[in-house]
């Protein structure tokens, strides 16, 4: 089994050291070179993590030319001209999200990815949550029938620095948190006909940003509702995403520690009135291993294995829809704190 020769460039990510942690795991997929991160506030933060130990540490052009494919961890306003230059020399990336930069910036990116036949992951965690998966079976399967309604709500009671460095970015928490919930929506009904949002600026805290969000997603027959809010008291304890349709619900909530799904079709939920479904168990594998098949996939993506079902017009028009929801993806500063 021939290994992938990877790096990673930024360790600002708030996701970026758990990426590192997962593929340290399959030393027999990946030989890690090292990792590059240009921002010494972040070395000073960071660069003494568990992830990053024994690593050696190289200049940006130097890793690349190292490697055969790149994770980009990079702080989210750098994503996605650090992915391009990647890209340009003809390396793999595994990109996380979500990405920056313009719309047009991004196509190119993903064009250049195209052309080469290279791989362009994105890092959007929910598609391996197993419930997740299994809501796609169920309805590639036809077991929901025709999809009606999708309600898909990301919220937690952030923290004041947190919620500052949130100020960073036009559409606030609905740019990092509601990007999740595009992803998944987009992947089971593709893109809307209409896209509605309500930015609400709370202003807990004294700190003023988009922190109480909605967004209505209009197709032919069915709506989709997505919530995302930085003021919600227990907000990640009632993290949701259910779909219903012509023949069957499934709801999965909180998506994550504890995951919770129940399933319901005509057959069971035989009673108008009452409350009828079951619970479909899972191994919760969230807290501990949330990347690792994410990153077995990469690997597979890359040698030809397994084909990528996030294909490369997928990721553009989750990020068409996203940055229709906030009104174009603008960034306001790069304040790391």
């Amino acid at each position: 089994m021939k290994k992938i020769k990877i790096g990673q460039i930024g360790i600002g990510h708030n996701h970026g050291e758990a990426k590192m942690l997962a593929i340290r795991k399959f030393p027999e997929l990946f030989e890690i070179i090292g990792f590059a991160e240009e921002n010494e506030e972040w070395i000073k933060k960071r660069g003494n993590v568990k992830g990053y130990e024994g690593l050696t540490r190289y200049q940006v052009d130097e890793l690349i030319q190292k490697c055969d494919a790149l994770l980009i961890e990079t702080d989210v306003w750098d994503l996605t001209e650090t992915a391009k230059k990647c890209v340009d020399a003809g390396k793999h990336i595994h990109m996380d999200k979500p990405a920056s930069g313009t719309l047009e910036e991004y196509k190119s990116l993903l064009d250049s990815a195209k052309a080469q036949n290279l791989i362009v992951q994105l890092a959007y965690m929910y598609r391996y949550n197993p419930a997740v998966q299994k809501c796609f079976e169920l309805i590639k399967d036809g077991k929901l029938g025709e999809i009606y309604s999708i309600n898909a709500e990301m919220s937690t009671y952030h923290p004041k620095d947190y919620k500052r460095w949130l100020t960073n970015f036009g559409g606030g928490i609905m740019y990092i948190l509601g990007s999740h919930l595009v992803d998944l929506i987009v992947y089971i009904l593709g893109k809307p006909d209409n896209i509605t949002s309500f930015l609400k600026h709370t202003m807990l805290d004294d700190i003023g940003f988009a922190d109480n969000n909605l967004a209505v997603l209009e197709y032919e027959k069915a709506l989709a509702r997505v919530f995302v809010s930085s003021v919600e008291v227990n907000g990640f304890g009632r993290r949701q995403f259910m779909v219903s349709g012509s023949k069957g619900t499934v709801n999965i909530c909180p998506i994550e520690r504890p995951l919770t799904m129940t399933y319901s079709d005509t057959s069971i939920a035989d009673a108008t009135y009452e409350d009828r479904k079951i619970f479909i168990p899972f191994e919760d594998n969230t807290a501990t291993g949330r990347y690792d098949e994410m990153m077995k996939d990469f690997y597979a993506y890359i040698n030809g294995t397994k084909e990528n079902p996030f294909t490369y017009e997928h990721e553009y028009a989750v990020q068409e829809v996203l940055s229709e929801i906030i009104g174009g993806v603008k960034f306001y500063g790069k304040n790391i704190d």
